[in-house]
């Protein structure tokens, strides 16, 4: 029987001190068009697989919703048949929560882009507009220019002449980027958060160059009708000098002095997470290229600027704890210097990943397997086809299906299950499966009843299938904007030439503030913070830009 709250009661919890896990367990258009603030995305599609990762432990609080009672029903039921034992839902779901005078927020990492406007208004953290910039170029003025955000985005679309670093691997990498102690440094995105937490790095680091956030990133480079760069291959490099990495763990050792960073022994660490009350996650925050290498039994690969980024892709209880690893070079305490002043306690190891990994006795969760569907070979589906009997199911992203999908493929999505069964002829005895991953496929076995269509899919997916010699074709009817419910159309356009997207989410961004009430600020920044009056658009840029000297 499904435990129901009501919007105060999931209120007051949210507050209570309690440790406590909230679900949105819509897909990601419904959640980006309006979420609870402290909500972690959690889709009904992915449910048992993201939930097994997110959440520490089975006993841990639990509160989901959607937009009404019957999905959030079944993804209580979901949850508790694989061991979570505290689970609630909010009766009503989002609905429920706006008629009991409670806001909802569209976009996506709202908590971290809020505390980034949040950073930018306590710290005055320095900002350039591109024209300013621009200007530079034009002139020939000496600066470096990195690019905080992944290598992929990087190399998609920057600002001409930037050098991709991630803002987690700043503390490590800025010695061998930057040339002089006077040569300006800014720091860019594609938005204002990782422009803002970036140049507020290497502040916090004590760099003595003039740092700047490139105001408004990408897109306020767009706005200023100035070209980007596409396919920009620069980056930091790999190899970190003896004396560089030396100088960053001296200056992570500061900030977790600053901050008050526990800095544990492995012993220490193994105790937390034995004893996770509050919960405790366990992240290493290095690059993709060292966690593949070898990292400590258990840890979760969360790029450190992507942590903070995306926290709530990461860390779905509040309050938690958090442990990360690094090579004992001063990331790790960056990081949790930002994580600490999110209100999570952050914690990092004496000791670097390659002396922690061979150590006995690191705890670890059960893994979650999913028994498998049968699989079909491209050969055997593209010979069976076209029985009267057997239907394809694409549960793919719409936006793949809506450009390529088998020959008679519909499309569906786990939580319209229902809706499909009950729309198939009786003669219909077996659904094939066309999926992005098999475990999404295994989930629908859930949805079906025992006198169901038998399950199976595709083995390979699509790719398998155009390896086969097989055709795909254009759906005959794509899936409509109104169904779909698993892609964000808020600003989905503002970085392919839509300058009113781009400047709607712009104003987004720097609106949130405004919209969070006392306890949601405290919430996100581990302190309440006085109104500042701050109106959307107003820059904090300082009076006077300093300029550099032309060489």
């Amino acid at each position: 029987m499904t435990l129901w709250i009501d919007a105060a009661t999931l209120k007051a919890w949210q507050h209570d001190g309690e440790p406590l896990a909230l679900l949105d367990v819509r897909e990601a258009g419904q959640f980006g068009a309006g979420h609870l603030l402290l909500a972690a995305p959690v889709a009904y599609s992915r449910l048992e697989l993201r939930a097994w990762s997110l959440l520490p432990t089975v006993d841990l609080r639990v509160v989901l919703y959607a937009d009404g009672d019957a999905l959030a029903e079944r993804a209580v039921r979901r949850l508790r048949d694989i061991g979570f034992t505290r689970v609630a839902a909010l009766r009503g779901g989002v609905d429920a929560w706006q008629a009991a005078g409670y806001r909802l927020f569209a976009g996506v990492n709202v908590p971290s882009k809020a505390f980034g406007e949040w950073v930018e208004q306590q710290s005055a953290t320095p900002h350039i507009s591109a024209q300013d910039l621009h200007a530079w170029q034009r002139q020939g003025l000496p600066f470096t220019l990195l690019d905080g955000r992944t290598l992929q985005e990087h190399q998609r679309m920057s600002i001409p002449g930037s050098v991709g670093c991630p803002n987690g691997e700043l503390t490590l990498r800025w010695r061998s980027l930057v040339d002089d102690q006077t040569t300006p440094v800014v720091i860019h995105c594609a938005g204002r958060t990782r422009s803002i937490i970036g140049a507020q790095t290497l502040r916090d680091l004590g760099l003595p160059n003039p740092v700047y956030a490139l105001e408004n990133g990408t897109q306020g480079w767009f706005l200023a009708d100035l070209p980007l760069e596409h396919g920009n291959n620069r980056r930091f490099d790999i190899d970190v000098s003896a004396s560089h990495r030396q100088s960053a763990r001296q200056d992570g050792a500061r900030l977790a002095q600053r901050f008050a960073i526990p800095v544990l022994s492995a012993a220490q660490a193994q105790n937390w997470l034995r004893d996770p009350t509050p919960p405790v996650y366990l992240f290493d925050i290095r690059t993709a290229e060292e966690f593949a290498a070898g990292s400590v039994a258990g840890a979760v690969h969360a790029p450190g600027g992507q942590l903070l980024q995306e926290t709530d892709r990461w860390v779905a209880a509040r309050p938690a704890r958090i442990i990360l690893l690094d090579n004992a070079d001063g990331r790790a305490a960056v990081i949790a210097s930002w994580l600490q002043r999110m209100g999570f306690q952050a914690a990092t190891l004496a000791q670097p990943v390659e002396e922690l990994r061979v150590l006995s006795g690191w705890p670890r969760k059960e893994t979650f397997a999913l028994a498998p569907l049968p699989v079909v070979t491209p050969e055997q589906l593209n010979a069976q086809r076209h029985d009267p009997a057997l239907r394809i199911v694409d549960i793919r992203p719409s936006a793949d299906f809506n450009v390529a999908t088998l020959p008679g493929a519909r499309w569906s999505s786990r939580p319209l299950a229902q809706r499909l069964l009950d729309d198939l002829p009786s003669a219909v005895n077996r659904l094939v499966l066309l999926a992005s991953h098999p475990d999404d496929a295994a989930l629908w076995r859930a949805e079906l009843s025992p006198r169901a269509p038998t399950l199976s899919v595709l083995s390979g997916g699509i790719d398998a299938w155009q390896a086969a010699g097989l055709p795909v074709l254009a759906p005959a009817t794509p899936v409509p904007d109104a169904q779909r419910i698993d892609f964000l159309f808020f600003t989905h356009d503002r970085h392919q030439g839509n300058k009113e997207a781009a400047r709607q989410y712009l104003a987004w961004e720097q609106a949130l503030l405004e919209q969070l009430d006392e306890k949601e600020l405290a919430a996100i920044t581990g302190q309440p913070l006085p109104r500042s009056g701050r109106v959307v658009g107003q820059s904090n840029r300082p009076a006077e830009t300093a300029k550099p000297q032309a060489r």
